[in-house]
């Protein structure tokens, strides 16, 4: 059994204002018992990816930088696994979307780099992010062996497929979306639901857990550019079962996790032991025409 903790909030004016917003959460998530807690995608600062602006590269950091020295010293004080989502600055004139993984000592496990990239209306990320060649790496930590993936990731069935069969027990996806304002009443409702369809399935079809973890409240700086991002925040059982979710507000989203339930799922739905492993060269191939 482990107590997890996702940490829903609002973007932050400037990097400064949204880590130590975030430390108070985090505090106020040990004291709900959590032992591992991720925060949302870029979650120090507002989703600036909703324009092109070469300003914004000044948020970025290194890796050994505020936010983990910051999150060695917490996770070691309060005994917890923090995950992390952070503008990397990587060298000059290369930046990534990086989740960063510290262990309940203190120590530094490793990073994630985002490797599927959107450019989309609203989300010009390949304007500001290079794309990881980490190969989903699962972290073991005190508490469980996790994998983590990064927003765009969970549309995606490889990645989770791969997380899963190198061990991970928990997939988490910190995450950034949204509604485009103008486009919310024709799609929003079946934009959410897929965004919920995905990850059931990825639950499902690797017997794990997965965690969701979304950022809230509306950003943009004209209308044209606004996000309402929907919150919603999740965690799903290798059933497919929703243990807890958010609602539309700044949220701290708790549940326990039992990991006897992944060998129980995979005994009666054995997905992983049916899979026809000499089929599926044609997988790496772009198209068929």
């Amino acid at each position: 059994m482990v107590r997890v903790a996702l940490i829903q909030s609002i973007g932050a004016v400037d990097p400064t204002q949204g880590l130590a917003h975030h430390l108070e959460l985090i505090s106020q998530a040990k004291e709900l018992g959590a032992e591992i807690i991720c925060t949302q995608e870029l979650f120090k600062t507002r989703y600036f990816c909703n324009r092109i602006d070469p300003e914004f590269f000044s948020w970025a950091e290194e890796i050994n930088g505020p936010t983990l020295r910051c999150f060695m010293e917490i996770a070691k004080k309060f005994n917890v696994v923090l995950i992390g989502s952070i503008f990397e600055k990587r060298a000059a004139g290369l930046y990534h979307n990086t989740a960063i993984v510290v262990d309940a000592d203190g120590s530094y496990l490793g990073c994630y780099r985002k490797a599927h990239i959107p450019n989309d209306p609203g989300y010009f990320e390949k304007y500001y992010f290079a794309a990881g060649e980490n190969d989903f790496p699962v972290f073991q930590t005190r508490y469980a062996r996790i994998g983590v993936l990064i927003c765009w990731d969970q549309w995606f069935p490889e990645a989770a497929r791969i997380a899963a069969l190198k061990g991970a027990q928990i997939i988490f996806y910190p995450t950034a979306i949204g509604w485009l304002v103008e486009e919310k009443m024709a799609f929003g409702q079946d934009q959410l639901t897929a965004w919920l369809t995905i990850q059931r399935a990825h639950a499902i079809a690797n017997g794990i857990f997965v965690a969701s973890i979304n950022r809230t409240g509306v950003e943009g700086d004209d209308k044209s550019r606004w996000i309402e991002f929907w919150g919603r925040s999740f965690l799903i059982d290798p059933f497919g079962r929703i243990i807890n979710q958010a609602g539309e507000k700044e949220e701290i989203v708790v549940g326990e996790l039992d990991f006897s339930l992944i060998e129980k799922t995979r005994i009666n739905w054995p997905f992983l032991r049916d899979r026809r492993i000499d089929l599926y060269e044609q997988i790496t191939r772009r198209y068929f025409p």
